[in-house]
């Protein structure tokens, strides 16, 4: 691909595609990296959010349609419904690998193997503070359940992806030691990087991925949170220093501020990176829905990617420029067209900023026309009525707008 920041169906930075920026990276092949799609188990955790077994099975073959290569199913051990719902994504084998969630424990370990998963994610606190304060427990506990639960996921046969809790804050000498000893006292197929709490700065990832390789040669699994709103930059900067596999949410729910949204990650990695991980990503849109529709979610109506009224214009300037390209050059509106996240068309609405071009597209949607003069008139009756409103217009308040101008 000669320009592969523009295609026929996304425009953005070419400075994206610099040497000085591209040499630094070390993205593993495009078919090494993974999206683990923790939905179903951390997304659920945000407050609120209580998905039916129908709703898991749905979602997880909605995922498995987008191309999603692995699903965390849950945690069978929170519920006799939880380890149900596995069971049945288990069964219904939609493509996606399955994995469970557990703690350091012997009997998550044993539980999940019983659920028929492939792999297994154990999580353990790794922060000495956190340790302390929050487990109340000794270090050596947390060393030696590790060790205890890692060995005998191995035994199970399941992939063991061990998950740090809280790495990020811990002590960067104890947080090594320990994965170390993990890695050899104990046993990891993987090891999550996990940022619990999202207070790592994407200049912060490189050197903490640097400094985990030197200890250990496993591969890293990036898992963010969203509390300052670095998630996606994280893992992108956490994949473009060699982590293969990155935990993501649909459209970002999760724990307080969610994780890193899977639409936002992919996307970027296609577009800005140009590397195709296999999703498909005209499903975004109607996933989004769904899974925003049985968790009882709602976003910004202009969310990137998917929302709902993100391709609405208003501005009057702005609309001129819809109708001189949209047909042609759709992509001077935006750095994607609609179709390759699956989105509505580009819509004009009416309101407190629209100009004549705004009417001309409403007069036109509606059958009716007006001289320049009139045009003009209507548009400041739009806006004093939108502000009234404090909203857009319909198109039957518009219509009796034209109708008052045109026909007295």
């Amino acid at each position: 691909m000669k320009q592969p920041w523009k295609t026929d169906k996304w425009f953005v930075s070419p400075w994206n595609y610099e040497p000085e920026v591209t040499s630094g990276f070390t993205f593993p092949p495009a078919k090494e990296i993974k999206i683990h799609d923790i939905t179903l188990r951390d997304g659920e955790q945000q407050a609120g959010i209580a998905y039916t077994l129908k709703d898991k099975l749905m979602i997880t073959k909605a995922l498995a349609e987008a191309g999603v290569h692995r699903v965390e199913a849950g945690m069978p051990a929170v519920s006799k419904e939880d380890e149900r719902a596995i069971k049945e994504i288990v069964q219904a084998n939609f493509g996606p690998e399955v994995f469970a969630f557990s703690r350091c424990m012997v009997s998550d370990v044993k539980l999940a193997k019983e659920c028929g998963v492939k792999g297994i994610v154990v999580e353990i606190p790794s922060s000495e503070h956190i340790i302390k304060h929050a487990y109340g427990w000794e270090l050596k506990k947390a060393i030696d359940l590790s060790i205890e639960a890692t060995l005998l996921a191995k035994e199970l046969g399941l992939y063991t992806v061990f998950f740090p809790i809280d790495a990020s804050r811990a002590e960067m000498g104890w947080f090594l030691d320990l994965i170390e000893r993990i890695s050899t006292e104990g046993h990891m197929d993987a090891l999550a990087v996990v940022d619990t709490f999202g207070g790592c700065s994407p200049h912060a990832v490189p050197n903490l991925v640097k400094k985990i390789r030197s200890r250990i040669k496993k591969p890293l699994e990036p898992h963010f949170h969203d509390d300052f709103g670095l998630g996606v930059a994280n893992t992108l900067m956490a994949l473009a220093s060699g982590c293969s596999v990155a935990h993501t949410t649909v459209t970002g729910i999760g724990e307080r501020a969610g994780n890193a949204a899977m639409e936002d990650v992919v996307l970027s990695l296609l577009t800005m990176y140009g590397i195709d991980i296999g999703i498909k990503t005209e499903k975004f849109f109607a996933l989004s829905k769904l899974v925003r529709e049985f968790s009882k979610t709602e976003i910004p109506s202009n969310r990137a990617i998917v929302g709902e009224k993100l391709l609405n214009v208003e501005s009057g300037i702005v609309a001129a420029w819809v109708r001189r390209c949209r047909a042609e050059n759709p992509l001077e509106l935006g750095p994607f067209v609609p179709s390759l996240v699956g989105q509505v068309p580009i819509e004009i609405v009416m309101g407190k900023s629209s100009g004549v071009d705004c009417v001309a597209e409403w007069l036109e949607k509606i059958g009716a026309d007006a001289s320049q003069e009139q045009r003009e008139a209507i548009v400041l009756k739009v806006k004093e009525a939108s502000i009234k409103k404090k909203g857009l217009l319909t198109e039957k308040e518009f219509k009796k707008i034209v109708d008052r101008v045109v026909h007295g």
